[in-house]
């Protein structure tokens, strides 16, 4: 016969299960700490921002539009001018970004109204020294 049987070998050592899942777990520390988190931390500062549009604020829509919140009509509404006698419905969760009722930057949902905003930076830019 020209094929040979094949027998099963013995279980080799039994190298134990924690050190198998050491690299999985470090991998889902990493993914945490650099995307998970600070994702969640951008998510409530937006939701905090939507939380405090009143009358009088300046704001960005999401599609760029900027105008000045004349009603608060519901928790999910505002009435908004962006022009002399034109007011338009905007819905808060696309509202990107708010300014003071002085036109300076108070809070802005983007990446440089944070880093304006906490005086701090991220993770990776304090490692390469970014300001």
């Amino acid at each position: 016969m020209f094929i040979s049987p094949a027998y099963a070998q013995a279980a080799g050592g039994g190298d134990g299960g924690f050190a198998t899942l050491l690299p999985l777990v470090l991998i889902f520390a990493v993914f945490y700490f650099l995307l998970i988190r600070p994702q969640q931390k951008k998510a409530k500062l937006h939701r905090e921002m939507l939380a405090a549009i009143r009358r009088g604020d300046k704001v960005i829509t999401g599609g760029g539009i900027l105008g000045t919140v004349t009603k608060v009509l519901n928790e999910n509404e505002v009435a908004v001018e962006i022009a002399e006698g034109i007011k338009v419905k905007v819905q808060r969760n696309m509202i990107a970004g708010v300014l003071s009722k002085e036109g300076a930057a108070a809070q802005m949902a983007g990446p440089a109204g944070q880093q304006e905003q906490s005086g701090g930076g991220s993770l990776l830019g304090g490692l390469f020294g970014k300001k």
